[in-house]
């Protein structure tokens, strides 16, 4: 994981899998920065995990109920096809706003795949 702190935001660069272990190791890391910094943004970028869980969306949540505290708001970005329709489904496209990555589009070829095939699934 990578924290970029800027101006009025902090980005973090989550990658490989994020399960109940690693999110317990991850949330008093960005808690650290989100209290010290205090920005408007905090970002969550997706681009480099490869599986997530139940975790993973209490992650986000907890971000949020965080940075909510001043008033600040949630991105989530860099997310596959599969795991933006799991966050979706949890609703938490009404606590944060879903974007691309700065490193662009995430969809793999597998979600794109399946999600054009004509079984109504992804992944």
């Amino acid at each position: 994981m990578l924290i970029k702190i800027a101006l009025d935001r902090v980005t973090v660069y989550l990658s490989g899998e994020i399960d109940h272990h690693e999110a317990a190791r991850l949330r008093p890391q960005i808690d650290d920065a989100l209290m010290r910094k205090r920005p408007a943004e905090v970002e969550l970028d997706f681009s480099d995990v490869t599986f997530i869980d139940s975790s993973a969306i209490g992650l986000v949540m907890g971000r949020f109920r965080v940075i909510e505290a001043w008033g600040g708001k949630v991105a989530v970005s860099g997310l596959t096809a599969r795991q933006k329709r799991v966050m979706k489904l949890a609703g938490l496209d009404r606590i944060a706003e879903f974007r691309e990555s700065e490193k662009g589009d995430n969809t793999n070829e597998s979600d794109q795949q399946n999600a054009s095939d004509g079984s109504g699934q992804v992944g």
